[in-house]
Order: structure tokens, then C-alpha cells, then sequence
């Protein structure tokens, strides 16, 4: 039975990627990554797993999308476009992924659905905050330091327009955790975790991630090796190791440990 459900999930998670990869939501190493965590999650867990999972993605690649006009020229400050590559696929779900297999290590805990649900709910609420966020009408504020403005899109930046987007962001998948699991102590359980995942991002990205600087625009960017502008970037901030792709992974365990503090 499990080796069909696996099956089954294989053939689920490589259609979904294709029909990520052919709409430019994926480029072709976040494909085969997709698939890999795609065929875990809906093999190992099933259906409401999956569901899970698509919500954060559909939302967050959906999002990436919209108010491109409102958002052109934030691009060249992120370390990549709206194509998510393995990093960031493994860097969103691969705690998440890793929540599946404790519970089908031990089905009778409650532990791999909420911490499944709280990972996915960081990186949602995170996704929904930068790519809102930047909506605001007024610059952001430092996290480190509320009384600085900053550029929109800066990392480390917040406000509270962007603040309540990453709140919406973790109770999408808030709502149908608790709806799964008939329990409806997870809705701000999960809500609340997902918000805190966002906040410890921002608070990474104002403090150690790794930030460079582009001499000929004279601008602050995650882009390394290279600027938009083919511009060689030199690390300003932060420690080298610690890119995008990291932070988020950070993002989804603070979220995992909020929630189980919570819980």
C-alpha cells in the first residue's frame, strides 16, 4: 500500500513540477527538487500533506507575480527571481519534508503534523511579507532599529502592512492544518509560529546574512557573484555562508520551535 501511495505521489509531484518548470515558476534543478519533496510529502503522508504543500507553493509563486509594475526595480536587491531553483526549494520545504518522515517514523504523534504545518507556515508568512510588503506606501523600518527607514525590499526591513501579509500568509495554511487535524487550537497556534518564522527571517536578514554591495550602482544587493547590471558585488555584511536559500531554511525552524514552545 505504501509503495502504490509512493507511486502514486511520484507521478502527482512530476506534473506538478512540469507544470511549474513550463510556467517559469521553477527553472529545471527546482523541477527535480520539487519532485523529490513533492513524492516524499504525498507518499509518506498523503493527500492533506499535499494539499498543505500546494497552497504554500500556488500562493507564494501566484504572489511573486501580481503588482509587477508596483514592484519593478526591487529585483536586482534579491539573490534570485521569481524562478525558484533547488536551493530555494530545499531551503522552503526541506524541514518540512523532514516532518513527513518523522511522522511516518511515529504516526501516533501529533509532533510531524504541527511541525510540518509550522514549517510551511514560516516560509508562507515570509513569502507573503516581501512579496506585499513592498506594497506599502510608505518605506519600511529597520528590525534592529525602528526609528530607521530603509529602502522597500531591504532585507531586515518591516512595516506593518507587510507584518500583517506574513500573518495572513501563515493562516492560509493555519486554516487547513487545524481543519485536517480537528483541532481548532492549531489555527493560532500555526498563525503565530509562521508570524514568529517571519519575524527571526527579517531579524537574520537586518543582522548576519550575508549582503554585498554593487560599486557602480552603489546599492545593496543579496546578488553575488554579480549585480543586475553584471557588476561584480563585494560582501559588505553578514557572514558569506549564510544566503537566501539558508535563511529560510532558519525561517521554517524558528517556526517549528515557536510553535512547539507554544504548543
Amino acid at each position: 500500500m505504501q509503495l502504490a501511495q509512493i507511486s502514486i505521489g511520484l507521478i502527482f509531484a512530476v506534473s506538478i513540477a512540469a507544470l511549474a518548470y513550463h510556467a517559469h515558476s521553477l527553472n529545471r534543478s527546482g523541477a527535480f527538487a520539487a519532485t523529490f519533496v513533492g513524492t516524499i510529502i504525498f507518499g509518506l503522508g498523503g493527500l492533506q500533506w499535499a494539499i498543505l504543500l500546494l497552497l504554500f507553493f500556488i500562493t507564494s509563486s501566484a504572489l511573486s507575480r501580481m503588482f509587477k509594475k508596483r514592484k519593478q526595480g526591487l529585483d536586482e536587491k534579491f539573490s534570485k527571481g521569481h524562478e525558484r531553483d533547488a536551493g530555494q526549494v530545499f531551503g522552503n520545504g526541506g524541514l518540512a519534508t523532514a516532518f513527513v518522515l518523522v511522522h511516518a517514523l511515529y504516526p501516533e504523534s501529533s509532533i510531524g503534523w504541527v511541525g510540518f504545518a509550522a514549517a510551511l507556515a514560516a516560509v508562507n508568512a515570509d513569502t507573503w511579507a516581501t512579496e506585499l510588503g513592498v506594497l506599502n506606501p510608505t518605506p519600511p523600518r529597520m528590525i534592529t532599529d525602528l526609528r530607521k527607514r530603509v529602502e522597500k525590499g531591504t532585507s531586515g526591513g518591516v512595516s506593518i502592512f507587510g507584518t500583517a501579509a506574513s500573518l495572513m500568509g501563515a493562516a492560509v495554511i493555519a486554516l487547513p492544518a487545524a481543519w485536517f487535524a480537528h483541532d481548532w487550537s492549531l489555527l493560532p497556534l500555526i498563525s503565530l509560529a509562521g508570524l514568529a518564522g517571519s519575524l527571526f527571517d527579517s531579524l537574520l536578514g537586518g543582522t548576519v546574512q550575508a549582503m554585498y554591495y554593487c560599486p557602480i550602482d552603489k546599492k545593496e544587493t543579496e546578488k553575488h557573484p554579480f549585480h543586475t547590471c553584471g557588476t561584480p558585488t563585494v560582501l559588505v555584511r553578514g557572514w558569506k555562508w549564510l544566503d537566501n536559500d539558508w535563511v529560510n531554511f532558519a525561517c521554517s525552524a524558528a517556526g517549528v520551535m515557536a510553535a512547539l514552545l507554544i504548543a
